[in-house]
Parts: structure tokens; C-alpha cells; sequence
């Protein structure tokens, strides 16, 4: 498994697919190996192999240096199938077809539509969409919306495997006392902090809400820039706690679980993980109107696109909190079979045998 930073998972919802689905197939018997990034020299984790190699540290090249080395070093260390995270990382896949080793690719979501990204930087994820379709085995869409772009933008059929939902049953509510906070008693967005996933949108909807309830901001980005600094200043003014990145998993659960509502920004992914998370503990969720949300939500949250939409449901959660709720734990008991990670697992590991069978 390549193109990510590896596990374990710390980063995004790549990371947390490798991480949920790696440790289940070695658990099954399969050798798993997953390349990663960073200072953690650990040779394995949860069964997972891990091989630390180095990438260029610089937020246009990091992700294809280090795949390109990846796919170097699976060269001389042959396996039945690679498993590649992300379009980014088409370059790569000659390497790995002429060392012979059959390639899926996850293609993620609509990664040229991301706001971080210039004019190049667009024009290069439109190329490499076309190049995953030409030169992979199979591709991987994690979302139905992603299937149909890529059948009708592209001509190409994709396997449908989404992320589990992790799903809470006994939250450690208490552990929300350590940062001052009460069961539905705040707002909470859990995201990077990058333009496409609206955090912006987010702190001027909040403030048109004229809530009495804090707005809590987990997250961070990798690379500080303008935008995050933006942010930080308009955090400050409307009176947002940031709290940076949380690697406690209790707290994070904890947080999601207490929330008055979820507030979900992302536009441009396929089915993301952080909102799966929120629908597994249960919180009540706003999300950014756009067909990937909406799939995952399958009606049981409210939806905004702008400032104005945004702080009337804010308003709504608020003043009619039990049917929020009621929503919440909906979208929940639907997750228990919509979207679970021993499911997504049969699911690559099908995919694996089918490629490894058709290559002999």
C-alpha cells in the first residue's frame, strides 16, 4: 500500500483506510506492507509491515517523491498486488507495470477542484485522472458520486469501496471536562484547514447564527500559509476555540459525541472519514450541500452552501435540538450496515485475489 504517509493513520482519511483496512487483511493471513513517511522507525504496527523512505519536503512534490521511491523499492521487493492511495501518484504506475506487479488505484476525490491548488497544479490532476485510467488495473472510487464523474467525464468503470464508520456506543463524555466543555453544549468542526473544506464559510455562518454556544475547530494543516493565517484572526474574532490537531482518539471521540451539531465543510472529497466519524458517534450533522455529502447523510442532516444557509441551520439545530438528535442517531444505526470496515476489507481483498489471478 503506497501513496500515503503511512500508518499509523494521522493525517487523513487515506491514512485511516490503509490503517483499518492493512491491519484487517494481515489479521486475515495477507503479508501487508504500507510505505510511510516521517520519523516513527517502528518496523510494524497493528501487523502491518512498514518501510520508511524519504520524499522531497515541499507540499507540491512530497506525495510523488516518495510514491516514486516506493515503487522503486517495490521493484526489488516483488508483491502480488500494490495497492496506490491517490491520482497524484499516476507517474508511478509505469514503474510498477513493468516490474509486473498488478495496480489499483484509489483516485480519491475531485483533487483539481481543490482551492489550494493554482492553474498547474490543476491542470496536472486532470492529467493524471486520465493517466490512472490508462495505465491501472482497476480504480477505486469511495463514493457513488465519484463513480459517475469517472463514467462520464472518462468512459471508465471504478469499484465501489467507501470507509467504515467507527461506530461509538460509550463515549468517555467525561473527558470533555478537560477542556471546559458539556454534552451538546458547543459547535464542532473536525477538518484541515484548507480552503475546500469551508472552514471560512464555517466561523461567518457561525457568527450570522449569534449562537450562545462556542464553536470548537479541531484540525491543522502541514504547510502554514495566508490562508491558514486568515483563519486564525477571524477564529479570534468571532471567538472560536482552535485546538489544533488532537491525537487523543478518546478525547476526539468524546468531542464528536458531545457536539450540539457536526458542521461538515468538505466539497470536494468522496466519502470522507471525518463525517463518518460524526454519523458513528451519533452527532447531529450540517453539511456542505454538495452530492457526496448528501450520499453519505441519505437525508438525516441539514445542508448549507453559503453564510446565510448555514447560520439559519445553525438556528434550526438549536431551537429544535431532540429532532436534531433524532437525525444523529439515524444516520448512525443506518452506518451499522452501510458502512463498516470488515465490509470495505471483503471488499479489497476481492479486488486483490481478482487482480492477482488475472495477472498469472
Amino acid at each position: 500500500m503506497l501513496g500515503t504517509r503511512g500508518v499509523p493513520a494521522r493525517y487523513g482519511g487515506f491514512e485511516t483506510a490503509v490503517e483499518e483496512i492493512g491491519h484487517r487483511l494481515a489479521a486475515r493471513g495477507h503479508e501487508v506492507r504500507v510505505y510511510c513517511r516521517g520519523t516513527d522507525r517502528a518496523a510494524a504496527y497493528r501487523g502491518i509491515q512498514r518501510v520508511l523512505l524519504p520524499g522531497i519536503r515541499v507540499r507540491s512534490l512530497e506525495t510523488l517523491s516518495h510514491t516514486l521511491v516506493s515503487a522503486g523499492h517495490l521493484r526489488t521487493h516483488p508483491t502480488d498486488v500494490a495497492l496506490v492511495f491517490n491520482a497524484a501518484n499516476a507517474p508511478a504506475l509505469p514503474l510498477l507495470r513493468r516490474a509486473g506487479i498488478p495496480v489499483a488505484v484509489h483516485v480519491d476525490g475531485l483533487e483539481w477542484q481543490r482551492g489550494k491548488w493554482g492553474p498547474t497544479g490543476r491542470r496536472y490532476y486532470r492529467a493524471v485522472e486520465r493517466l490512472c485510467v490508462r495505465w491501472a488495473d482497476a480504480l477505486i472510487a469511495d463514493s457513488r458520486a465519484i463513480q459517475d464523474y469517472y463514467r462520464a467525464v472518462h468512459s471508465a468503470e471504478t469499484t465501489y469501496l467507501a470507509y467504515g464508520a467507527p461506530l461509538l456506543t460509550d463515549p468517555a463524555l467525561h473527558r470533555l471536562r478537560d477542556l471546559g466543555l458539556a454534552p451538546a453544549g458547543y459547535h464542532l468542526v473536525v477538518a484541515r484547514l484548507e480552503p475546500e473544506n469551508n472552514v471560512e464559510l464555517i466561523l461567518q455562518g457561525y457568527r450570522g447564527s449569534r449562537s450562545a454556544l462556542p464553536l470548537v475547530i479541531v484540525g491543522s494543516v502541514p504547510y502554514s500559509g495566508p490562508y491558514q493565517q486568515r483563519l486564525n484572526a477571524l477564529a479570534t474574532r468571532v471567538g472560536a476555540r482552535t485546538l489544533g490537531a488532537v491525537w487523543d482518539q478518546e478525547l476526539l471521540d468524546a468531542l464528536y459525541a458531545g457536539a450540539a451539531t457536526y458542521l461538515h465543510g468538505h466539497s470536494v472529497g468522496g466519502t470522507n472519514p471525518s463525517l463518518l466519524r460524526a454519523i458513528g458517534a451519533a452527532a447531529p450533522v450540517l453539511a456542505f450541500d454538495v452530492a457526496f455529502n448528501r450520499e453519505v447523510l441519505n437525508g438525516h442532516g441539514l445542508y448549507f452552501d453559503d453564510v446565510a444557509s448555514l447560520a439559519a441551520a445553525i438556528r434550526e439545530a438549536e431551537e429544535a435540538p431532540e429532532l436534531s438528535r433524532k437525525r444523529g442517531r439515524k444516520a448512525q444505526e443506518e452506518a451499522r450496515y452501510r458502512f463498516t470496515w470488515d465490509g470495505v476489507t471483503d471488499g479489497y481483498e476481492a479486488l486483490c485475489y481478482s487482480l492477482r489471478f488475472a495477472a498469472r
